[in-house]
């Protein structure tokens, strides 16, 4: 008698049905030019350039920044030497907020999860003797990014590199903050024009910087699914589009710049799937719905990090296989650039030797498998190709619950992406307790006693000094300039002109982020969520 395996004896991480084994038959019908495509043409499902890491490897990024501007360039200088090939700046929590270090709100947070930068004063110190014209500067800020980039552009003109040299990322992507993350300042409306005038700026002043990071990640370390992170973030992105269009832009003036970033988990199959859907969802998006022509402005160019939230802090150097792990699904889903988190993350900021360990995991991957001798690797295969297919699927019909309630910001306003996103987080956390999803050294695999190990920790005095060195700022400058200097950006907050202007006239005049910021909140406003009252 034939034993017969059960058809389906899995779930993935979206709760789609995982088969014991894939034949031909799961692909009857499959159209291999409609649905794959040549890698670097339409839809791009496997990848977005022909020849994708044939020719180069993707671009190594590490993820740092703590304490002062001097600590983290130290932190640059090494990471470059050690061949990085472009730097990801991490900011404290009041940069993020738009507050300077000296304010009240911000005491006890300066330096904390990432550099305090108050001024362009700041900036310069951050990326003194480091080549701006040479390398990528990718910068995880939202609300507050115009500020951040035009410090960045100052400072770069200080070295004599032209704007339409530099190359870069600001995250940019203030609607996740409103579903995940919480970093926002000013109402959505606010917040996206804020962005069209950032995508009207950079197109003519800064012409290779890529505007916006549309990100997923951070409502995936919320608990979203690989679906809803898809869905979630590609919705997000369709709002913005619309919000430049109707700003009178042209598609095909701003979509080239537009940059994605996702999570890459450990579980490797549904994450190749996820990255491989979304471009085509997206391609599809670009063309049939806004009539982009550029093939460009049809490209999900992405940045990928490793999960932060599958980090432990039990048996800490276990992390390093999750992160190998991670970081080998971003490259077989075809990133196109790529932050291993360190495996201390979990318990603090990462030391020197655990952000050498994480780079040096990509430089196996890119040099010592053989995962970059070919293109999509997976290509053809049935199990990849069915789950791309249920990936976009799923997807597909939950960015249509958004549509049904009006499109991004109003499902915000409505708070549908949180409250899926939430229950979602919920049912997972559910399952480790139980112990239906293992972690190892969490719920199995554990250790009576876990070994010492001494984390990096933020001195204090770095508070006090940022309050010095602002102190020192506000003295030395010509303050009725900058007051001038701060109307103006009321001024084009309350019209239509391009606000990223008088603030760069303003932040050159070194008036200080949370000034800058201040003037806008002035103006339009901040942000209140539902669920606060």
């Amino acid at each position: 008698m034939l034993w017969l395996m059960p058809d389906v004896i899995a779930r993935s991480e979206s709760d789609l049905p995982i088969k014991a084994v894939y034949a031909a038959d799961d692909l009857a019908g499959f159209d291999p030019v409609e649905r794959l495509g040549e890698p670097g043409r339409y839809p791009f499902t496997r990848g977005v350039y022909p020849n994708m890491y044939t020719g180069r490897p993707w671009t190594m990024r590490q993820y740092a920044g703590f304490g002062t501007a001097n600590e983290s360039n130290e932190r640059y200088l090494e990471l470059v030497r050690n061949g990085t090939g472009g730097l990801s700046v991490a900011f404290d929590l009041p940069t993020q907020m738009g507050y300077d270090s000296d304010e009240p709100i911000a005491s006890g947070e300066v330096g904390k999860v990432g550099v305090a930068i108050d001024s362009v004063d700041d900036m310069r110190v951050l990326f003194n003797d480091l080549p701006l014209g040479e390398i990528s500067t990718s910068m995880t800020i939202n609300a507050p990014a115009a500020m951040l980039l035009l410090m960045y552009q100052l400072v770069a003109e200080e070295q004599g590199v032209p704007a339409d040299q530099l190359t870069g990322t600001i995250q940019n992507d203030v609607l996740k903050e409103y579903i995940a993350r919480g970093t926002y300042i000013y109402p959505p409306k606010h917040s996206l024009r804020l962005i069209s005038d950032i995508f009207a700026y950079c197109h003519k002043e800064i012409p290779r910087w890529n505007t916006i990071s549309i990100s997923g990640y951070h409502m995936a370390e919320a608990g979203a699914t690989p679906v809803q992170e898809v869905a979630f973030t590609l919705a997000n992105a369709r709002e913005y589009v619309r919000a430049a269009l109707a700003a009178g832009l042209d598609v095909d003036d701003f979509a080239p710049r537009l940059s994605f970033f996702f999570v890459a988990r450990t579980t490797l199959l549904e994450e190749i799937a996820k990255f491989r859907a979304a471009r085509r969802i997206w391609a599809k998006i670009m063309r049939d719905e806004f009539g982009a022509t550029n093939p460009k402005s049809l490209m999900l160019r992405f940045h990928t990090q490793t999960a932060g939230v599958q980090l432990t802090a039990q048996q800490p150097e276990v992390n390093l296989v999750r992160v190998a792990l991670q970081g080998l699904g971003a490259v077989l889903g075809g990133t196109q650039s790529l932050h291993t988190n360190s495996y201390d993350e979990a318990i603090a900021l990462p030391t020197a030797k655990a952000a050498r360990l994480a780079l040096r995991t990509q430089q196996i991957i890119a040099f010592e498998t053989d995962v970059t001798k070919t293109v999509d690797p997976f290509a053809g295969s049935y199990v990849m190709e069915s789950m791309t297919d249920d990936v976009e699927a799923a997807a597909l019909e939950l960015m249509q619950a958004v549509e049904d309630r009006g499109g991004a910001v109003a499902a915000i306003e409505q708070g549908f992406q949180k409250s899926e996103i939430e229950r979602s987080a919920y049912a997972t956390q559910l399952e480790i307790d139980g112990g239906e999803r293992v972690v190892v050294g969490v719920n199995k695999y554990t250790l009576d006693e876990e070994e010492p190990y001494e984390p990096l920790r933020v001195d204090p005095q770095i508070e006090v000094d940022q309050r010095q060195r602002l102190a020192a700022l506000r003295a030395g400058r010509d303050q009725a300039a900058v007051e001038t200097a701060l109307e103006a950006v009321r001024v084009a907050a309350r019209g239509t002109d391009n606000v990223l202007y008088p603030m760069r006239d303003a932040l050159r005049l070194r008036a200080t982020g949370g000034e800058v910021a201040h003037a806008l909140r002035e103006v339009w406003g901040l942000y209140v969520p539902r669920d606060a009252f």
